[in-house]
């Protein structure tokens, strides 16, 4: 079953999200995987030639038992983290396609898509098991800093966006919050230069040993004033004020369009205090708010969204969520995800990824 969108640039340049479900919930996880496959087979030959994948993403219901057989469906990065689809299904795959790009294999999960006067690198599944997860988000931060300097790039000047998957969050947050404020600091992303939007979630890896993961994607070739902060302070506090270092949105623009990453969004006021604690209509509703706050701000709407990831603490919430957004946004691609958010009280949460045409003076993508 596949929810796609497609987007289109100002010179008809076109990007392409989907995600792929299963339908029938019965099915044996290596026949949920294999309609899951044969879906992405379908979907590349729809979109056509010129559109690559360049960044995948498997969502599975018990990665220690389905890693090892997850097929091998297109050269480029792909993540894989358990995050149970609430359907009751075991997997489901999110893709993301580019036009008329080059995708090559520079290192181990680090992949780079040409396209003209850019590189686009993604990088999937950095971690370093058996270590803290302060350690662990330390350590790959700066293995992620390493990997751009010998691009001649850097976290500071060109990573738009990270994701953290972290094994136990009630517990193993904090040290993601301390490793990141850590490594942040040295590399010189400050609240006075800039930091990275960004998802910091429940989610596990199949090694028992890992604490926290990372995906990331940057871009080579940026010039000053093409990345920005997106904030909408008048409903979401900046980060640092509660001690964590990450973007509430960031936009890039190009000559034919601008790319908007919002970061994992939850019911949050502009004082950084949950909001409707216990209510899942209500904090859904809120967490709605902020992010077409957010959207606006960008000069964005959900119409130019290309698609949506959610994430529930508690699957029991999952039949109202679900009919809460099949109503609100029936033609937007989405999957609901069982991942505690990193605050208790917060029991949803949603990040997506946005893109309109315009015309600046930038260079096209």
């Amino acid at each position: 079953m596949i929810e796609r969108k497609d987007l289109l640039s100002s010179d008809g340049g076109r990007e392409t999200h989907a995600i792929i479900k299963v339908a029938d919930p019965r099915l044996t996880f290596r026949e949920q995987l294999q309609a899951v496959s044969d879906d992405f087979r379908t979907l590349c030959s729809e979109c056509g030639s010129n559109m690559r994948p360049v960044f995948c993403r498997w969502f599975l219901s018990d990665s220690a038992n389905q890693v090892a057989l997850l097929p091998h469906l297109a050269d480029c990065a792909v993540s894989v983290v358990e995050q149970a689809p609430l359907s009751l299904t075991k997997v489901a795959l999110w893709v993301w396609m580019m036009e008329d790009v080059a995708v090559d294999c520079i290192a181990d999960n680090v992949y780079a898509v040409g396209h003209g006067h850019y590189t686009h690198i993604f990088e999937s599944q950095r971690c370093r098991p058996g270590e803290s997860s302060e350690q662990a988000t330390y350590d790959v931060l700066m293995s992620t800093e390493k990997t751009l300097r010998s691009m001649d790039a850097s976290l500071l000047e060109n990573c738009v966006r990270t994701w953290f998957f972290v094994q136990n969050v009630d517990v193993n947050y904090a040290g993601v919050v301390e490793g990141r404020n850590r490594a942040f600091s040295e590399l010189g992303l400050t609240p006075s230069t800039r930091f990275i939007a960004s998802t910091g979630i429940g989610g596990r890896h199949a090694d028992k040993a890992v604490t926290a993961q990372m995906d990331s994607y940057s871009v080579k070739g940026l010039v000053k004033g093409q990345m920005k902060q997106v904030n909408a302070p008048e409903y979401l506090n900046p980060t640092y004020e509660y001690g964590v270092a990450f973007e509430r949105a960031t936009s890039v623009d190009y000559g034919d369009r601008r790319q908007l990453f919002v970061s994992g969004t939850a019911s949050i006021d502009c004082h950084g205090d949950v909001v409707w604690e216990g209510d899942i209509r209500k904090q859904t509703l809120r967490m709605w708010t902020n992010v077409e706050a957010l959207l606006k701000e960008a000069a964005c709407g959900w119409e130019h969204v290309g698609h949506i990831l959610v994430y529930l603490r508690d699957p029991a919430d999952y039949a109202v969520v679900s009919e809460m957004f099949a109503e609100r946004f029936p033609d937007i691609p989405h999957v609901i995800l069982l991942a505690p958010v990193c605050r208790p009280g917060w029991l949803i949460e949603m990040e997506c990824m946005a893109m309109r045409p315009m015309r600046t003076s930038f260079p096209s993508f």
